[in-house]
């Protein structure tokens, strides 16, 4: 299995609705690390697992809409605890959308399989991953 990484990051605000969260039920930042990682049994015909440049401004595109912003004010995550795993699989699916709709170009229409890693510091982080 092939597998080409690319990384960006992503300085968010947020807040959580539980208990279990102690302090952090209060307004607070992250700043995340974000790899996304594709997978392919076979290279394409340049061989290559997916287009680095396409990649890297695909996560751009992606992470653009959650930059300097509080998460609790965004629609698509109201009455949700923005955790750092409930952020991997958003921008996984959105990452997916992506490849689906082409925006990775038609070769990574055949990646099998993607990871997004979000490194909420250098000795924490969540990642989510799923076949394609």
């Amino acid at each position: 299995m092939y597998a080409l990484t690319v990384r960006d990051h992503v300085m968010i605000a947020h807040s959580f609705n539980s208990e279990t969260f102690g302090p952090a039920q209060r307004l607070h930042g992250a700043t995340y690390v974000v790899d996304v990682e594709f997978r392919r049994a076979e290279l394409d015909a340049d061989n290559l697992v997916v287009d680095i440049g396409a990649a890297s401004e695909e996560l751009k595109a992606v992470l653009a809409p959650l930059a300097y912003r509080n998460l609790d004010d965004l629609p698509d995550f109201a009455g949700e605890n923005t955790t750092t795993e409930f952020l991997a699989k958003h921008i996984f699916d959105a990452m997916a959308l992506a490849i689906r709709e082409g925006n990775l170009g038609e070769a990574a229409r055949a990646l099998s399989g993607m990871k997004v890693t979000l490194h909420e510091s250098h000795i924490a982080w969540a990642s989510y991953e799923g076949t394609l």
